[in-house]
């Protein structure tokens, strides 16, 4: 089959739509530059273990650095959450300041997402990534939510509620049209970064709640490509057999599998499924207008229990976001950060069952000279 026939045939929707089942995605992957590059580096898991160096570097010229000789970018978030409540109060304080500063810069990139066009009236923010799925993030979150209250912005940072390694697969249900819940009960994921590929079977409990709020991953499988560093048609391949495996698990299970994929991927994902920029981690060139990944699984992968393989690929920090959906129904408008290589973002606004809060431009509160008549 011609490729243009197969992307015609990849999906139930378009990809990296702008318009899906409960919201609309106002923006995603926004690139910002400073004078020092991209601001999302300011807050990216690299960010913090550059800042906690920093504050090291007196104690080590010293002689008197807790941390030995471990490079910062080798200590594990476990250990340093360990730190955060240990008995060691010189390395307990060298964390603490390194959560400062880097809450800090989560401010200063933040308050600049919310002077954007695109961002204006944001209400809450979740943020996820792997630098959540630690206490020390969650404490940099608190404290950037209050440097932004104290400065007079009106929103709420909260962590992402699931896993974000669950999110990034529980989200791609929002992907999918609604009629698929009624006839199924799970759907296959794949969660795409620039070091781990995630698949999974993602189970909806859609009769359980039908906002989707008790979807859980039953079975995930990952693969670490960057210690094997595949060409991209492999990583194509081995994505594939992951998938097959899946399937057949999910029917030893006896679950009613949706003849569907959603996939979470880095970049500007076009309509047709090809990546416009921003998959430069990923194995091998998916920029190039020659390849198309929905296309390529569906000529791996065409049918799911008898039915035509549908395929609908976007952003992955909007998918991240999407996991959130149902616990968002209480303000309209609303985005994500995701930290981790790089800082992930995407701006939504509920299409239906949101109750709108009084929100103001930027998510900035009003002072009395905003009050005024003219």
């Amino acid at each position: 089959m011609a490729t243009d026939e197969l992307v015609k045939t990849t999906g139930i929707a378009q990809h990296g739509a702008s318009r899906l089942p409960s919201v609309d995605v106002d923006s995603f992957n926004i690139e910002i530059k400073d004078d020092d590059g991209f601001l999302g580096d300011r807050a990216s898991k690299g960010a913090f273990r550059e800042i906690l160096e920093e504050w090291r570097k007196p104690l080590r010229k010293s002689g008197e650095d807790p941390f030995g000789d471990e490079p910062s970018d080798k200590i594990s978030k476990k250990a340093l959450d360990a730190v955060l409540v240990g008995d060691n109060t010189e390395a307990t304080a060298v964390v603490h300041s390194a959560i400062e500063d880097f809450a800090q810069e989560l401010a200063y990139v933040t308050r600049r997402f919310l002077k954007t066009k695109a961002w204006a009236k944001t209400e809450c923010i979740v943020v996820g990534g792997g630098f959540r799925a630690s206490r020390l993030g969650e404490v940099a979150i608190a404290r950037a939510e209050i440097i932004l209250k104290s400065e007079g912005f009106k929103v709420d940072l909260v962590p992402i509620r699931f896993d974000p390694d669950d999110a990034g697969l529980i989200g791609a249900l929002h992907l999918a049209p609604s009629w698929i819940f009624e006839a199924y009960d799970s759907i296959l994921a794949v969660d795409i970064g620039g070091t781990n590929i995630r698949c999974g079977i993602v189970e909806t409990r859609w009769k359980k709640a039908p906002d989707l709020s008790k979807a859980v991953v039953f079975k995930s499988d990952l693969w670490r490509h960057a210690d094997d560093e595949p060409s991209r048609e492999a990583a194509v391949k081995r994505l594939v057999k992951m998938l097959e495996g899946l399937i057949e698990d999910a029917e030893a299970e006896g679950f009613k599998l949706a003849p569907f994929i959603g996939i979470a991927c880095p970049g500007v994902i076009n309509a047709d499924g090809s990546i416009e920029k921003g998959a430069q981690n990923l194995p091998g060139n998916w920029e190039s207008s020659k390849f198309n990944l929905p296309a390529s699984l569906i000529e791996g992968i065409p049918e799911i229990g008898g039915h035509d393989t549908a395929i609908v690929m976007h952003n992955d920090g909007v998918v991240q976001g999407l996991s959130e959906v149902p616990f968002m129904q209480d303000v309209e408008r609303w985005g994500v950060l995701t930290i981790g290589t790089g800082l992930g973002n995407a701006r939504f606004t509920n299409r239906r069952n949101g109750k709108v809060r009084d929100s103001t431009e930027n998510g900035k509160k009003k002072g009395k000279d905003n009050n005024k008549n003219d």
